[in-house]
């Protein structure tokens, strides 16, 4: 039986467009997102370089764009957080333990907190045991010890705990780990249909 639900944030709460972002970076200049902005990237949201560092190694290869274009470039992918999700989310939260592990950066959760005001990010980190970021932890899904971290720290029997993801690297790697899995496929499902899914 499940006691406990660990849920990914983008594409599961959060709406997002991340072709948006590649558009943006293009008409600003961009010729193709290649492997040293994936690892700029990877460094950004695990928290190894400062956002002014991120922000810079993007111009560098946009040099005709300013910081606040990149910005805003970087922010298009972020759309609407619709509030039946999190209604939806306060009444799981009544019957089991709810984490949130994210692979996410400090711009875009900055972002989303101006973007929705005090009141309604308050009520949804308040859902969740512990909130997890990976620009925070300085780990990022499908890493195993970021999983094999949220077990040890909160005494998590895998096999009783559901892992909600929209990619499927990342629940092949909670399932390999024993958790139940739920490899959302976005644009075809949502979170609030989890019930229908008989997995809880």
């Amino acid at each position: 039986m499940i006691n406990t639900i660990i849920f990914d944030f983008g594409d599961i709460f959060i709406n997002l467009d991340k072709q948006s972002t590649i558009t943006s970076f293009e008409k600003l200049g961009l010729k193709e997102w290649n492997d040293d902005l994936d690892q700029l990237n990877a460094q950004f949201e695990t928290g190894r370089i400062s956002r002014e560092n991120f922000l810079f190694g993007i111009q560098k290869h946009i040099p005709n764009a300013s910081i606040e274009d990149i910005l805003a470039a970087w922010n298009a992918t972020l759309l609407d957080f619709p509030l039946y999700r999190l209604e939806f989310l306060q009444m799981l939260s009544q019957k089991y333990r709810l984490f949130l592990l994210s692979n996410t950066d400090a711009i875009h959760i900055e972002t989303f907190e101006q973007a929705s005001g005090v009141s309604f990010y308050r009520d949804f980190y308040q859902c969740f045991e512990k909130v997890y970021f990976s620009f925070e932890l300085g780990l990022r899904k499908p890493n195993p010890e970021i999983f094999n971290h949220l077990i040890s720290n909160h005494e998590l029997a895998p096999k009783r705990t559901l892992f909600i993801d929209d990619k499927k690297e990342n629940t092949d790697a909670a399932f390999a780990l024993g958790f139940e899995v739920w490899n959302l496929e976005v644009g075809k499902e949502d979170v609030i249909h989890l019930l229908d899914k008989k997995i809880i």
